[in-house]
């Protein structure tokens, strides 16, 4: 028929329909899709009187992967009505086969999201594989976008606007199978291909007259519409909600999500889903969806596939890993690697330390347990691999070993040292710190070349990047090996070279340092955070800063200026740092854990900004305009992470975009450190322009770096 449909009809007049498009991999929603779906509608509605039913099906791994994300980033401004247009055309041809008068039924053999679930609720009733394969949804808000294939529409018709906004659509939920089942998404689940597509078959012959609830006589709106009194109490809060969730930072797909379903639910279908149109376009023509596709999809995509792993090494998977240092950091190492199927030896001075780190796991497993996340067997049987101890002897035989143990370089030495006669020959060894040198904790070990940096973060159990480190003498096999032992363990790896600071401490040490500087400038610490959080960042610097602890920041900032001057470098002195000095040895303030910092905390929640902070540091100064404290943070960890890629500390665009929103909080809609400088209005040449208009005024730190300079005259973007 077309070469992404294929047909087949059985002898009862049901025709099954199989998309599998020859020229990817996934199907998606493409421009040959888009011209050959009314072909297909055509062919259909022609053969309608032979036919009982329709199978809409898919031969890949996934039914449907969604729109074409690369075509949407090569839209611009002028190409809103080609777009509006394309989107309509789709919206046509589903809304053809949802009123061809036959019974239509979705055959979910895999993942269905945002298109493909789309597709799928243009169909009368949805099977799909009882399969951890499975997962179905509508999450285009979190890419900056809103279902524009009637999504907002259906889904809305289908489960109620209050409904579908807060459970569906605004959290952008991806669901497995068996939630799918229970929230409605799916209707039946089928175990195997055959089951399912004959569950598919029978529910034909049970309903030859099925219609969408919406095409009914009678029809209402679940739970009312926008005027309904049922909806008077509630649906006028999701935009002081939606507002407080962004915390002033740009929230448009949220915001033009909420309008969508909340304007659509007022009219009628047809003009529903005009109104869906208009707003879609308007967010795939947009710079920020374009920034956060790019990174949280082709990026990610990218690293997640090992775009930094050297080529020419045959996979590697560990199976015995040593944590030494049972604390928050090795606890939570511990546990992540035995959810992953790794035996785990949780090291420390006694086996109380360790026993106290092993708990951590249980906690965590007993919530999961408790959520239906997982079983009590799953959980005895994660327990079991993890074997706390305080005999070092335990590592017997172990391939991996990471140390976990305070940021102290004799200690860390000290105990990678102790734990290497009981290694395996071939053993990756690793230091899981966040700021040392891994080429001078590598003199440790008799083989640098098997020495590595995994840096995680915390809480390691929810934060998905982990930053390897290659020091000088680290061999392209241990990185490899480390790779693919990031993956295997379930986290994102980006590959930055060996500095003090590496890459997301250094950048990410920048941004509170300009927040304490703006502090030192007289502005309210009210202001500071209120310009951190409109700007995209999840918390305030100074509650950041907190959680960090004063005197951490402080004990860092002296290691490496005292890094840089055993090698003849002497740092600039940064504004932020007197403040910081001043809050530490004049007021005692050490941050949360001693239960003052920037914040007053009480049973160690934060009781609100520290009322001293006016009298120490002026905190009247109205005359920084919002924008330029916005934008000293996000200059400040721009810029930083330019000169990271100047010295070779980042070795790609990706990890720099990736690794900063992962593991630093820098503002998703940016699109990552560097995708911000792309993306600033007039690219990299109005960045340096604005960069040097801050350096007149708050100092040279912003000066931009010569590179950039000549980036911005080339009109280069970073890619």
């Amino acid at each position: 028929m077309t070469d992404i449909f294929s047909w087949s009809q059985d002898a009862g007049g049901i025709v099954t329909v199989t998309m599998d498009d020859p020229a990817q991999s996934a199907n998606t929603m493409t421009d040959r899709f888009v011209e050959q779906l009314p072909r297909l509608l055509d062919r259909l509605e022609a053969a309608r009187d032979g036919i009982a039913g329709v199978i809409v099906t898919s031969a890949k791994e996934t039914f449907f992967a969604g729109g074409d994300l690369g075509l949407m980033m090569r839209t611009t401004e002028d190409d809103r009505p080609a777009v509006r247009a394309m989107l309509d055309g789709v919206k046509a041809a589903l809304r053809r086969l949802e009123l061809l008068g036959r019974p239509v039924v979705a055959a979910i053999n895999g993942a269905a999201l945002g298109g493909g679930y789309e597709i799928a609720l243009a169909c009368h009733h949805r099977v799909a594989l009882d399969s951890r394969a499975v997962k179905v949804g509508l999450p285009e808000v979190t890419l900056g976008l809103l279902p524009g294939g009637g999504g907002t529409t259906r889904a809305v018709r289908m489960f109620g606007l209050q409904v579908a906004l807060e459970r569906i659509l605004l959290s952008g939920r991806q669901f497995g199978a068996a939630e799918a089942l229970e929230q409605g998404l799916v209707d039946e689940l089928a175990t195997g291909r055959e089951a399912m597509l004959a569950a598919a078959r029978r529910w034909i012959a049970a309903n030859p007259d099925a219609r969408q609830p919406w095409d009914r006589p009678g029809y209402r709106l679940p739970g009312g519409t926008p005027s309904s009194p049922a909806l008077w109490a509630t649906l006028p809060t999701l935009p002081a909600l939606l507002r407080k969730k962004a915390q002033g930072a740009p929230n448009e797909a949220a915001q033009s999500l909420l309008s969508a379903a909340v304007e659509g639910a007022q009219v009628d279908f047809d003009n529903a889903q005009v109104i869906e149109s208009r707003y879609c376009a308007d967010l795939i023509c947009g710079q920020v969806s374009a920034n956060i596709i790019q990174a949280m999809f082709f990026d990610l995509q990218a690293i997640k596939r090992g775009a930094s792993r050297p080529a020419g090494y045959p996979p590697h998977t560990a199976g015995k890993v040593v944590v030494l240092g049972a604390g928050m950091m090795g606890a939570g190492i511990a546990y992540v690697s035995a959810k992953a199927g790794l035996d785990v030896v949780l090291k420390d001075v006694s086996v109380e330390a360790a026993a106290r780190g092993k708990s951590y796991s249980e906690r965590l497993l007993d919530k999961a347990v408790a959520a239906g996340r997982t079983t009590p067997e799953q959980r005895t049987a994660v327990l079991a691999r993890i074997t706390p101890t305080a005999d070092i002897a335990d590592a017997r035989g172990a391939d991996l070993v990471i140390e976990a143990v305070f940021e102290d370089p004799a200690l860390k030495k000290r105990v990678i040292a102790e734990v290497l006669p009981h290694l395996a020959g071939d053993a990756v060894v690793a230091s899981n710190t966040s700021t040392l040198p891994i080429t001078d904790l590598a003199g440790s070990v008799r083989d640098p070349g098997g020495f590595i940096g995994l840096h995680f973060f915390s809480p390691v159990d929810r934060m998905q990047l982990l930053e390897i480190v290659v020091g000088e003498k680290t061999s392209d096999q241990t990185l490899a090996k480390a790779v693919d032992i990031a993956r295997q363990i379930g986290k994102t790896p980006i590959v930055v070279n060996d500095s003090r600071g590496f890459f997301t401490s250094r950048v990410i040490l920048e941004f509170v340092n300009e927040a304490i500087a703006l502090v030192g400038d007289g502005v309210p610490a009210a202001s500071v955070e209120q310009a951190a959080t409109q700007a995209g960042y999840p918390v305030g610097a100074l509650a950041l800063v907190d959680e960090l602890t004063l005197t951490l920041a402080r004990t860092i900032r002296e290691q490496t200026r005292a890094g840089y001057r055993a090698s003849g470098v002497e740092t600039p002195v940064h504004p932020g740092w007197a403040v910081l000095d001043r809050m530490v040895d004049e007021f005692g303030r050490r941050g949360r854990s001693s239960g003052a910092g920037f914040y007053e905390y009480q049973d160690g929640r934060k009781a609100g900004l520290w009322p001293g902070l006016r009298d120490a540091f002026g905190g009247r100064n109205t005359g920084i305009p919002l924008v330029d404290m916005r934008e000293r943070m996000l200059f400040a960890e721009a810029l930083d992470a330019v000169r990271c890629l100047d010295s070779g500390v980042l070795r790609s665009v990706a990890d720099a975009n990736v690794g900063s929103i992962l593991g630093i909080g820098f503002p998703v809609w940016t699109g990552g450190v560097l995708q911000y400088v792309n993306q600033y209005e007039g690219g990299p040449a109005g960045f340096v322009a604005r960069a040097r208009e801050l350096a007149g005024r708050y100092g040279e730190r912003f000066t931009p770096p010569p590179s950039l300079v000549a980036r911005a005259q080339a009109g280069e973007l970073f890619r």
